[in-house]
């Protein structure tokens, strides 16, 4: 996992991605990918993202992260 970070990372700087979009980025897809690994269910979502329930409803709609009905 370190070598596909470490291109991931080393494609984005010679792209000109800068820190705030690649973070803003990163955090959207992670959260996604564990709410719908969680069948949307925020509880379980924020427990395997070690977070409160109340800052990942926060950072859902911060991050206009679209839920499973």
């Amino acid at each position: 996992m370190n070598e596909k970070l470490e291109r991931l990372i080393e494609e984005m700087v010679e792209r000109g991605v800068r820190f705030p979009e690649a973070s803003r980025e990163f955090e959207r897809r992670f959260i996604a990918k564990v709410l719908a690994e969680s069948d949307g269910n925020l509880s379980k979502a924020a427990d395997a993202l070690g977070v409160h329930r109340n800052t990942l409803s926060r950072k859902i709609a911060e991050l206009r992260i679209k839920r499973r009905p």
